[in-house]
């Protein structure tokens, strides 16, 4: 069956903000194609990169241990919690609204599905706004999705949480129950409601709760 392909992450370059108070990536050369040129009689040159910066940065999965020490970690994070999950669309724009609550998910089948809530904040990513008074999931809303058997929960904003009180429940509920969190995904207005699959693969690093993704999403022409 022919296949597209539609990218759901954001781009990571030296310097920029995902958090605040988080510092952003610092990508130069390890071993630059000159350095290297030197060691080899046929002119081949290579180029190894160095980069070093905070997990949490630019599109990322946040795994259990992101939350509780006990929790898995990335390398422990089963394949099948992040890749070639069939996936569902929830559309809750921004300007209807901040929050999506239990109700935006009546008559939708979430289980076993990557839920991805499409609210269309990524127009303000890497602007001032990105911070403020973004779209998150209420309490109700993890609780749910989590009865509900989710496989995996994303949001294209800020933050799965409402950042504006010092409580976190959503990561609460949700990493309690298993399920990763995709953060700061992007594109999402360009999926249709079902129909396709989802992948959100990190590293295999063990001893770390968060890494960046690359996000994607395979339509079923």
């Amino acid at each position: 069956m022919p296949q597209r392909l539609i990218d759901l992450s954001h781009r990571i370059e030296a310097g920029m903000e995902t958090f605040k108070g988080l510092p952003g990536p610092a990508i130069c050369d390890f071993w630059t194609r000159e350095a290297s040129a030197a060691n080899y009689e046929d002119g081949s040159s290579f180029q190894i990169g160095r980069i070093d910066m905070v997990s949490n940065t630019g599109t990322y999965v946040d795994a259990p241990f992101h939350r509780y020490a006990d929790g898995c970690d990335l390398a422990d994070l089963p394949l099948a919690s992040i890749a070639e999950l069939e996936a569902v669309v929830i559309q809750r724009p921004h300007d209807q609204g901040l929050a999506t609550d239990a109700s935006d998910f009546s008559g939708v089948n979430v289980r076993g599905k990557a839920v991805l809530i499409c609210t269309g904040w990524d127009k303000h990513w890497r602007t001032p706004p990105y911070f403020n008074d973004h779209p998150f999931l209420t309490e109700a809303a993890a609780n749910y999705l989590a009865e509900q058997g989710a496989a995996f929960v994303g949001i294209d904003s800020h933050n799965i949480d409402d950042t504006r009180t010092k409580r976190r429940p959503v990561h609460t509920i949700l990493l309690g129950a298993g399920i990763p969190i995709g953060e700061h995904l992007t594109n999402l207005t360009g999926l249709p409601r079902d129909g396709f699959t989802f992948h959100a693969a990190p590293p295999r690093i063990a001893g770390m709760g968060t890494f960046p993704v690359r996000a994607y999403a395979v339509l079923r022409d």
